[in-house]
């Protein structure tokens, strides 16, 4: 049988398909078990969130007030904390009684884009038992006041502080929305991150016109999502010193393939476990290894990167090449 064993942040996986971030998978420690019985390679905790530290330290009235030391936009940034699970310490918990529970990696995941309370709470996280850490860098800017290089020198910032102070290795969790993607990862690794995941999904609210009144919206992915996190992996493996994550879009065998082969250390997937249950984490991982014993490939690393840009002198001409040849193939039918 085919070699799925793959490493990420420095973990030792039993192969690339990773339960990413969702409360329904990792909120209970008996569905953690359950991943790990169905063959999953790692998980990624569920989120805490920036607004639930802040709210449980008593911080909130003061940061709204005074705009100190969190993003520029205040008040905008945080939702209705009536809404979120008000409990760190019960997160770190979580953390250990998972960690305790089950062999596979366990990778903790802070969501926010301040220092804060963060530095704490990653430090808990890590003697929890985590293995690394997931930072989440989830943020809209809506304020055209905001210059990019200002907000990117804060997440910088902001990576550099929580790298610094931890042992395990973090990994930055990234929107696709950066002018200039590639040397911004850069700035990341140079900040200490061992890995990027790529991409986070923000989750686009609808209109009630009965209503009248803004509501949030879910909508889960489906492989048609692969593209953009696929073109961009491509992109960076063998550009920047760091493991990559592929995230969103992730259903099937070949998705995890084509991951892999652009250049990612992992695939991270929930939709397709929510949408179908656990019971798809083993049809995956059979479907990967009848395509490869097809295609006469032995392991995961033989693969991967193979179909990356790294050999492209001039990836953003390569791109462009690609965009016209897409444009010009269509053909109208009358």
């Amino acid at each position: 049988m085919p070699d799925l064993t793959t490493t990420y942040l420095g973990l030792q996986l039993k192969n690339p398909l990773v339960a990413s971030a969702a409360q329904p998978l990792s909120n209970k420690v008996e569905t953690v078990l359950k991943l790990e019985q169905a063959g999953i390679g790692a998980v990624v905790m569920y989120s805490l969130f920036e607004e639930q530290i802040v709210y449980e330290s008593l911080e909130l009235d003061h940061y709204l007030s005074n705009g100190t030391n969190v993003s520029r936009e205040g008040d905008s940034f945080y939702p209705l904390t009536s809404n979120l699970i008000l409990s760190p310490d019960a997160y770190v918990d979580a953390v250990r009684k998972t960690k305790d529970a089950v062999k596979i990696p366990v990778i903790g995941s802070l969501n926010g884009v301040s220092s804060g309370g963060w530095i704490k709470f990653a430090r808990k996280i890590q003697d929890a038992g985590a293995d690394a850490l997931e930072l989440n860098l989830y943020y809209l800017p809506t304020d055209p006041t905001i210059p990019s290089n200002e907000l990117e020198d804060d997440y910088v910032r902001l990576v550099q502080d929580v790298c610094k102070s931890l042992k395990i290795p973090v990994a930055v969790k990234l929107s696709p929305f950066f002018t200039t993607l590639p040397h911004f990862s850069r700035r990341l690794i140079n900040a200490g991150a061992k890995g990027l995941v790529l991409f986070n999904r923000f989750y686009q609210p609808d209109i009630d016109l009965e209503n009248l009144e803004v509501v949030p919206n879910l909508v889960l992915s489906d492989s048609n999502d692969l593209r953009l996190p696929l073109r961009w992996i491509a992109i960076l493996y063998g550009r920047i010193q760091a493991d990559l994550a592929l995230t969103s879009g992730v259903h099937t065998g070949n998705d995890v393939l084509k991951a892999v082969m652009a250049g990612a250390n992992v695939a991270m997937t929930t939709s397709e476990l929510l949408q179908k249950g656990l019971s798809r984490i083993p049809g995956i991982l059979a479907e990967m290894e009848t395509w490869m014993v097809d295609h006469e490939y032995e392991s995961i690393q033989q693969m991967r990167g193979s179909l990356s840009q790294k050999t492209v002198k001039q990836p953003a001409a390569f791109e462009r090449a690609n965009y016209m040849k897409a444009l010009h193939s269509f053909k109208f039918l009358p």
